[in-house]
């Protein structure tokens, strides 16, 4: 079972991706409401894939990404964005980023995302 890291400063919108990738088998091992917090659990619980959105307060999601890769160079992160975002997403992949799902979250291609990114 895969470990996922859900990173939103929307606590509903974490609730969302839980519903949506735990009855598919996904376990999401933590949870952050900023880009600090993702930073820090990243590096305590390691998991298997993290959905990390771009727009937080404290840091961004492109600012944490950069940090996960530090840590990490074979971290699997995918980004989550508004639509309009494409220049945060063009920078998220090159920064590292292996896919992106763009808000409103449909399942189908949020699931698509973490299959592909999980390989």
């Amino acid at each position: 079972m895969a470990r996922v890291l859900v990173v939103d400063d929307a606590v509903f919108m974490r609730m969302t991706i839980r519903k949506m990738i735990e009855p598919e088998g996904y376990e999401v091992a933590g949870e952050a409401g900023n880009g600090v917090e993702a930073v820090q659990r990243y590096m305590d619980i390691q998991p298997d894939v993290v959905l990390l959105d771009i727009t937080m307060p404290e840091m961004n999601g492109i600012d944490a990404l950069k940090r996960i890769k530090e840590f990490d160079p074979k971290a699997k992160v995918i980004m989550c964005s508004a639509m309009g975002q494409q220049v945060m997403v063009a920078q998220a992949i090159q920064s590292g980023a292996k896919d992106f799902v763009v808000k409103p979250f449909e399942k189908d291609r949020v699931l698509a995302a973490i299959k592909r990114v999980l390989g």
